[in-house]
């Protein structure tokens, strides 16, 4: 997960096949994240340090083309504070991956556009459309069949890292709305930067205090946490470029392509192949997400991860 464009889209852009291009090309980038994180051969929460410590170098750089834009303190307070935001949700998030299947971790925290959409229309007064009711409870009705239909003789912890990775969406609901706010004064590969440059020593000391493994085992582990920092800025570059130049219906559509494909490389990398109620589940999770996607206020389609 890192900031991306909040924008609407523009109405003339759903014709736009560079953009859709883009867009799925991050979807997928962003659906190897969990699997990432597992193969990482570190702690969960040391693997988000090097996530954001690899990705920061990238962003900075992409600050450069910005430089001469003001930055006022508000701006950089909200910055901060979004950092200390996405810290809490990549702490949350990358743990869930460790304690549940890559699918049900992925599926539940894209619950996120439905806290964001209840966010805004709690303190923004962005109320969303009567559909999003509908949308609300199926996606919640799915994601608790994921919960209770998963096979937790194979993993006893399953339900916690469930329960930690729908905490997820709270954290990035808390995020996406500082970063609105932040998004009125600075551009947003500043805001990248800043919160991601603030979030990994923040990351570093949870993984100390909980006794986490910092350095990975090996090269393969090596290569998995670089391509963490790739994951961290391709797929949510690629998303915040292509959100305003594809209509919301069909981005609602390809955003979902994310936990479809962490869910097939979990089966294929680690044999989580779910449960028959699991899957169904899994499936009536995504219809809510979609119907609230489409349902809410434009701010609230913003993909987790």
């Amino acid at each position: 997960m890192a900031d991306i464009s909040l924008q609407p889209a523009r109405p003339h852009a759903s014709a736009d096949s560079l953009a859709i291009l883009v867009l799925v090309l991050g979807a997928i980038t962003i659906g190897f994240a969990a699997p990432l994180v597992r193969l990482s051969e570190t702690g969960p929460i040391a693997a988000a340090f090097w996530r954001l410590t690899f990705a920061t170098p990238i962003l900075y750089a992409l600050t450069l083309s910005v430089r001469g834009v003001p930055h006022p303190a508000k701006g950089l307070r909200l910055s901060l504070l979004a950092g200390l935001l996405f810290a809490g949700d990549l702490a949350f998030w990358h743990s869930g991956i460790a304690l549940t299947s890559v699918a049900n971790a992925t599926v539940l925290s894209n619950l996120s556009p439905i806290v964001v959409a209840l966010m805004a229309w709690a303190l923004l007064g962005d109320r969303p459309r009567p559909l999003f009711a509908l949308g609300l409870f199926i996606g919640l009705a799915g994601a608790v069949g994921m919960a209770l239909f998963a096979n937790h003789a194979a993993r006893p912890a399953s339900l916690l890292g469930d329960a930690l990775s729908a905490g997820t969406a709270l954290w990035y609901g808390l995020y996406l709305l500082t970063v609105n706010t932040a998004r009125r004064s600075m551009p947003a590969a500043t805001i990248m930067f800043i919160s991601s440059a603030a979030g990994a020593p923040i990351m570093l000391a949870l993984a100390l205090a909980f006794g986490e493994p910092i350095i990975p085992a090996g090269g393969a582990g090596w290569a998995a946490c670089v391509a963490l920092g790739l994951v961290h800025v391709v797929g949510q570059g690629s998303i915040a470029w292509a959100l305003g130049r594809v209509s919301a219906p069909l981005t609602s559509v390809i955003l979902l392509v994310q936990p479809v494909v962490a869910a097939v490389i979990g089966v294929l990398l680690f044999n989580e192949t779910p449960t028959a109620l699991q899957a169904a589940a899994g499936v009536l999770a995504l219809v809510g997400i979609w119907i609230a996607r489409l349902a809410a206020a434009p701010r609230a389609i913003e993909p987790a991860a």
